[in-house]
């Protein structure tokens, strides 16, 4: 079956506004006025590329192609220039997007699993909601386990998202082993036929050798039952954090295979421009964003809306 797919250009552009406004905003102001594009203008481009977490890697490569454009095209109006950015960064994201393989055979499996990770205040709870949300409008039958049984209020919180999105919850008291929940929610999944078994994780145990290896015992109880799961395992990410997200996303990529990627809180920041960053040098595809605190402001990720709400397209 296919996904009902959650994306509103409208709110994308408005979530993105922030974003838009450090990227195309900037580059359109540098741009104007300007009868011929000298190095001056180009060096305004490249530190406007680089202070918006696009990367140095990315921005050097904007900025060659650029400069060869300059050399062979006669038309020097703006527009190419900003075309060239957003060609450049357009591929970045369709390349990256080409390896999200998952999702696509939820109807293959019964229940279809995925554990969802991410330190604490990244929206991972939240997000967790979301995805329930979208998955039940979907007209899948939900189950949410909370094996984030470590953090105080973590499953009054998840207990609150699901009763919005109208999903059952599985869970148990604080200070329970996360590994019995999940082992739980499996069984239950399985014996009572639902479509799709949601897992919270804990984001922060007392160092992070111990939460990996919480993580690794998770897995191993989800397996346990199912050997084909987890189907997909979620890395939620806050885009406000900025070039930290790189590390966030390597060290869990280490320890638990990260099928793809939630970047949550875009309409709060102007870093939007990470998600090249993560593509490009991560390798991991961006799975879905978050845009607004809203139960359906959690949006799949497409690229080419992604870039035309950057970019201010039609």
């Amino acid at each position: 079956m296919n996904l009902l797919k959650n994306l509103n250009l409208g709110k994308l552009k408005s979530g993105l506004s922030n974003t838009r406004n450090k990227i195309y905003n900037s580059i359109n102001e540098a741009l104007t006025g300007k009868a011929v594009i000298d190095e001056n203008t180009l060096d305004r481009i490249e530190e406007i590329l680089i202070t918006s977490d696009i990367g140095a890697g990315t921005t050097e490569k904007i900025i060659e192609n650029a400069r060869i454009a300059l050399k062979t095209e006669k038309d020097r109006t703006n527009i190419n220039i900003i075309e060239s950015i957003k060609s450049e960064l357009g591929s970045i994201l369709k390349e990256c997007n080409a390896l999200n393989k998952n999702g696509n055979d939820i109807d293959k499996f019964k229940p279809y699993v995925v554990l969802v990770v991410g330190v604490n205040g990244v929206g991972k709870t939240t997000t967790i909601g979301k995805l329930a949300h979208n998955y039940k409008k979907s007209g899948l039958k939900v189950i949410v386990g909370a094996a984030d049984t470590f953090r105080a209020a973590a499953n009054e919180q998840l207990d609150i998202w699901a009763n919005r999105a109208g999903v059952e919850i599985l869970q148990k008291d604080k200070g329970s082993d996360p590994s019995s929940v999940a082992f739980d929610v499996i069984t239950k999944g399985i014996n009572e036929k639902y479509d799709v078994v949601l897992i919270d994780t804990a984001g922060r145990l007392h160092n992070k050798s111990e939460l990996m290896d919480e993580l690794r015992k998770l897995r191993k109880a989800i397996q346990k039952q199912l050997n084909y799961a987890p189907n997909e395992t979620l890395l939620v990410i806050d885009a406000n954090t900025g070039q930290n997200v790189l590390i966030q996303a390597d060290e869990f990529n280490h320890v638990t295979k990260i099928d793809g990627l939630v970047v949550t809180k875009l309409d709060g920041t102007a870093k939007g421009g990470v998600i090249f960053q993560l593509c490009s040098q991560i390798k991991i595809p961006v799975k879905y964003i978050g845009v607004g605190e809203g139960i359906d402001d959690l949006q799949f990720f497409d690229p080419e809306s992604f870039i035309s709400a950057i970019f201010n397209s039609k």
